[in-house]
């Protein structure tokens, strides 16, 4: 079983930065990619970002330029570095991972939790 387990969330300033973290375990042949999405309240979860193995990355149009994605494969950990942090940034965020386990013949999706992030003055 493969647990993906997110960090970092909390209530910022607008303006401010904060940096999520999540740390993947259990028994897998490889994650590809790996990625972050968000849920603001009534509205449907959306990608915020995505990085491949190799480290190529895919940004939402909203948060180009603000939000940075990267990944230590060494510890099966993704981050997400939020600068620029804006209101509508306010959302649950969680951690994705495409996953081939040891044994395994395809992939299969995994999502962490969840972590809140909250950004008001």
């Amino acid at each position: 079983q493969v647990q993906l387990v997110e960090s970092g969330g909390g209530l910022v300033q607008p303006g401010g930065s904060l940096r999520l973290s999540c740390a993947a375990s259990g028994s897998f042949r490889s994650m590809n990619p790996m990625g972050w999405y968000r849920q603001a309240p009534g509205k449907q979860r959306e990608l915020v970002a995505v990085v491949s193995s190799g480290g190529s990355t895919n940004y939402a149009y909203s948060v180009k330029g603000r939000f940075t994605i990267s990944r230590d494969n060494a510890k099966n950990t993704v981050y997400l570095q939020m600068n620029s942090l804006k209101p509508e940034d306010t959302a649950v965020y969680y951690c994705n991972a495409n996953v081939l386990l040891v044994g395994g013949i395809r992939s299969e999706v995994y999502w962490g939790q969840g972590t809140q992030v909250t950004v008001s003055s």
